[in-house]
């Protein structure tokens, strides 16, 4: 078992590695340009990524707050059940997020969608929503990104087809970026 353990560890340290810390640095700075013009942020995932989205707002809405400066409008789209069942019972699954977002994103916002293998078509969907709105649509994958590569603004692609290990990667870089973000508020 110790072998198993350390050979998830090693793939994972490696997979770290390979994100370009330039590609951090600019949806942390996006987000930050975001937070500077009172826009929101919005974020959103299935199963793990729904976890991770949830605790990314979380970091963002409460972590970031320093004493005189504004607060970091941060929303998670996958935590209001009553609302994600009623758009996937009442249309279709594809809706969960988009619909949401229909109600409240605006031009300058930010929409950050969680897909390990980039092929959910909710998560596409909500990209098309906000970028028809003016928003910013930024992708946290893995795989070769799927179609969302394509819907999205701007993207962090894990180079991985291992999901969990994909899923790990993608909480480091959402701690990054809160980390990035907390300090550049604090500090402005």
């Amino acid at each position: 078992m110790v072998a198993r353990i350390e050979k998830y560890l090693d793939e994972v340290s490696k997979l770290v590695l390979k994100i370009p810390s330039e590609a951090v640095e600019r949806i942390a700075s996006v987000i930050l340009e975001a937070y500077k013009k009172g826009n929101r942020i919005f974020v959103f995932g299935n199963g793990g990524g729904s976890s991770t989205s949830a605790h990314f707002v979380c970091d963002l809405a409460k972590g970031t707050i320093a004493e005189g400066k504004p607060r970091l409008k941060a929303i998670s789209l996958a935590e209001n059940m009553p609302l994600l069942t009623a758009w996937a019972n009442d249309t279709d699954y594809t809706n969960t997020f988009g619909e949401q977002l229909k109600n409240l994103v605006e031009q300058g916002d930010v929409v950050i969608g969680l897909s390990g293998s980039g092929m959910s078509p909710n998560v596409i969907n909500a990209f098309h929503v906000a970028n028809d709105a003016g928003a910013v649509s930024i992708l946290l994958s893995g795989f070769d990104g799927g179609n969302a590569l394509q819907a999205a603004t701007d993207a962090i692609v894990v180079p991985s087809t291992d999901m969990q290990q994909i899923e790990d990667v993608h909480m480091i870089l959402t701690h990054i970026i809160f980390r990035c973000l907390k300090k550049e508020i604090a500090e402005s």
